[in-house]
């Protein structure tokens, strides 16, 4: 495992939004959903390519809380361009679980 210093960490900007829209990706190679999550005032709403198709369905996803990271350059994936990295982890069969807050904190806070 590679080490990182926290000025390292600190570079990265992890917030977190509300999932706003969320459809299906037929055009990924792999299972896939676009979402349009909504940062708040400051970033605003970004675009999102996340497998999470094993855990969630699109009408689960609208009004769930996430992380991503938001300072990544967009990433084009086939025809869509994402702007951000929601993050999760690896359940025990390798699907996607997201990562959220546990209490109401406002969109756009930011991972300390």
């Amino acid at each position: 495992m590679a080490e990182i210093t926290l000025d390292d960490f600190m570079n990265v900007d992890i917030r977190v939004g509300t999932i706003v829209e969320a459809v299906n990706f037929p055009e990924a190679r792999k299972p896939a959903y676009k979402l349009r999550i909504d940062f708040g005032e400051e970033i605003g709403i970004k675009r999102s390519s996340a497998q999470i198709t094993d855990h969630y369905t699109p009408e689960t996803l609208i009004g769930r809380r996430v992380m991503a990271v938001v300072n990544f350059p967009p990433r084009q994936i086939g025809p869509f361009m994402s702007e951000v990295l929601t993050l999760g982890v690896s359940d025990a069969e390798g699907a996607i679980v997201l990562i959220a807050p546990d209490s109401d904190v406002p969109n756009g806070g930011r991972l300390h």
